[in-house]
């Protein structure tokens, strides 16, 4: 396995459609382990083929889970999506995102809270799936970098730097950071830097 540069807004391939992969060879199970540890390195929970320069339908997501108290819980949960199908989607939510081919930027993006999805795996057995949550957003997020899209085309309000911004604990949505006053309770937490 080995690290892949991360391709950033402004490269022309994050703007391309991706072409359908027709068989796994041996160059692609390469490229998603690649995939695999290129994301964990950078700290993401997603990362699509555009985004390391192959112009594949080709996406990995490892979403983590959390406690009761929200902190994450140290387990893998990889998957490979080889030739998505949206299948369907339902609800709508706004929550803050943040991309890899974007470092250190968070924005405000609506989108279903809800999808049905259809893909192949690595082995090429396809599989359907129903997500919601994070995972979803995540599904979501990740299948728009193979339509050549990024998430700062549906931001709603400005991008911020990372460092400026905290998560709203009620809304999931990021704001400007506040001076908190003297005995003044806060129910925002630090926004996390895992970044779809």
């Amino acid at each position: 396995m080995a690290l892949r540069e991360v391709r950033v807004a402004g490269d022309p391939i994050l703007t391309k459609l991706c072409r359908p992969l027709k068989e796994m060879t041996e160059r692609m199970s390469v490229l998603i382990d690649d995939m695999f540890e290129t994301m964990y390195d950078q700290e993401g929970v997603g990362l699509a083929a555009p985004q390391v320069g192959v112009l594949r339908r080709l996406f990995v997501i490892d979403v983590p889970d959390e406690d009761e108290d929200g902190n994450e819980i140290d387990e893998k949960h990889p998957i490979v999506f080889i030739n998505p199908e949206i299948l369907e989607t339902r609800g709508e939510k706004t929550l803050a995102e943040g991309c890899l081919s974007i470092p250190n930027k968070v924005a405000n993006v609506t989108r279903p809270e809800w999808v049905k999805i259809k893909a192949y795996d690595r082995d090429m057995q396809e599989f359907v799936m129903e997500a919601d949550d994070m995972l979803a957003r995540t599904i979501l997020h990740e299948y728009d970098h193979l339509e050549g899209h990024i998430y700062s085309e549906m931001a709603e309000g400005p991008m911020w730097d990372i460092e400026d911004v905290e998560e709203d604990g009620d809304t999931g949505k990021v704001r400007l950071k506040t001076a908190k006053g003297p005995g003044r309770k806060s129910n925002r937490k630090k926004h996390r830097r895992r970044r779809l």
